[in-house]
């Protein structure tokens, strides 16, 4: 398995703290971090998105 599922996991897990300091206790600061982090995750699963493609397109230009 690639690498990239690994830093996509924990990413998600280094967010849950946050998720619950701005759910739970209203922290606004917590919350910013949320979202900066849910940008992180977007950008993260583009990328692993393309490379998933591009590794699919060349298999199958092999055949």
């Amino acid at each position: 398995m690639n690498n990239n599922f690994g830093k996509l996991k924990d990413l998600v897990m280094s967010l849950e703290a946050d998720f619950e300091k701005f759910y739970d206790k209203n922290n606004a600061a917590a919350g910013t971090r949320v979202r900066k982090g849910m940008q992180d995750l977007k950008n993260m699963a583009q990328d692993i998105r393309k490379e998933v493609q591009d590794m699919k397109n060349s298999t199958t230009e092999k055949k």
